[in-house]
């Protein structure tokens, strides 16, 4: 009698565990493949006035994902641009689902857009002719002016540096007569921030690290690398009261899309909805 019992404990604490692992797994998943655009504000001392409420739609680590386009197309004349940070593809993706992901976004906004570390390892040749037949403007360590109402800003693309053991390019100068404009940078890895004790744009955008995909209590983002504890994912400032920008900020997207297995864990994907503020 008392062995049926233990026995039977033992089946209802294990049909329990099977539950809530369950329940774990289908939590996981669905932060992994949500559909989300989080808004987010970003102030800068240097933004023209009449940049004041412009939008960016920032996303970031694409991988191996569709892109929402009922979602994207309702932002359709709401957005000014669109930046993609990287990662727009990884091995084995169909390029037919790169091409209808860039052609989505073309329609929505002017799209500019960086390399990451996962479009070098793919097919990224195939990938660069998708962005031309798309439109979608590829930055190689380039400078763009973005323009608007008659005033412009500085949006400045850094390539990831693919070649083994080469570190990132001198990043390029702007008009000399431009050097008290505003500035943004977009790059995949924001690791490239810590290059410059004195920070070179007034917003750094970037992705890469998927704010760690799975973040325990207590113990953080477990498949964080330790150079990015530092960065996982948000928004960070410095304070530079002698350069010429006194407030560098960099907002890092936990990205869109996943590394190996579709799970999340307390940190869900997301889309980045940027309204930019005059301080």
């Amino acid at each position: 009698m008392e062995r049926d019992l233990e026995m039977t404990a033992f089946i209802w604490a294990s049909g329990c565990v099977a539950v809530i692992g369950l329940f774990l797994v289908c939590y996981m998943y669905n932060e992994a493949v949500r559909n989300h655009i989080i808004p987010i504000e970003i102030g800068m001392s240097r933004l023209p006035s009449s940049f004041d409420g412009s939008v960016i739609l920032f996303i970031t680590d694409i991988h191996r994902r569709n892109l929402p386009r009922d979602l994207l197309m309702a932002l359709k004349g709401q957005v000014d641009w669109i930046l993609l940070g990287g990662d727009m593809m990884e091995k084995n993706v169909p390029l037919s689902r790169v091409e209808r992901n860039m052609r989505l976004l073309s329609s929505v906004a002017p799209v500019y857009a960086v390399h990451g570390n996962h479009d070098y390892k793919a097919d990224v040749l195939s990938l660069d002719s998708i962005l031309i037949q798309c439109g979608v403007e590829l930055l190689i360590n380039k400078n763009v002016r973005l323009e608007k109402n008659g005033s412009h800003i500085w949006l400045t693309g850094v390539d990831y540096p693919h070649i083994r053991k080469r570190s990132y390019s001198t990043l390029p100068k702007l008009p000399s007569t431009e050097a008290n404009t505003c500035r943004l940078v977009l790059v995949h890895d924001p690791a490239w921030i810590n290059r410059y004790s004195t920070k070179p744009a007034d917003l750094t955008l970037a992705g890469h690290t998927h704010g760690g995909q799975i973040d325990l209590p207590f113990f953080g983002p477990v498949h964080l690398d330790k150079h990015y504890r530092d960065l996982p994912s948000g928004t960070f400032q410095w304070e530079q009261p002698n350069a010429l920008i006194k407030t560098a900020t960099i907002f890092i997207s936990r990205g869109f899309g996943y590394r190996h297995l579709p799970l999340r864990f307390r940190c869900p994907a997301e889309i980045n909805l940027i309204t930019l503020r005059s301080k």
